[in-house]
């Protein structure tokens, strides 16, 4: 494989990265919202943010198991070039 195509891979895997600390960060906001209603309860918005907490969560590792096959692929391709 050619070094742009390498180059191009290496870049999708920076926006993956990206978008898996994003989620990262959006659970970091949750669990800060989570927090204050420890103070201030409100159960239907402890249910909510269960939820998104969860789903964000799931974001975080599917967004990781494809960063991991992506970088066996970046891999494969430097070792056969």
């Amino acid at each position: 494989m050619d070094e742009a195509k390498l180059e191009q891979m290496r870049s999708m895997l920076n926006k993956l990265e990206d978008i898996k600390n994003s989620q990262e960060s959006i659970i970091d906001k949750i669990n800060h919202v989570i927090t204050d209603l420890f103070q201030n309860p409100d159960k239907e918005l402890e249910k909510a943010m269960e939820v998104a907490h969860q789903n964000s969560s799931d974001n975080v590792d599917a967004i990781r198991e494809i960063i991991e096959d992506y970088e066996i692929r970046i891999n494969q391709e430097e070792i056969s070039d």
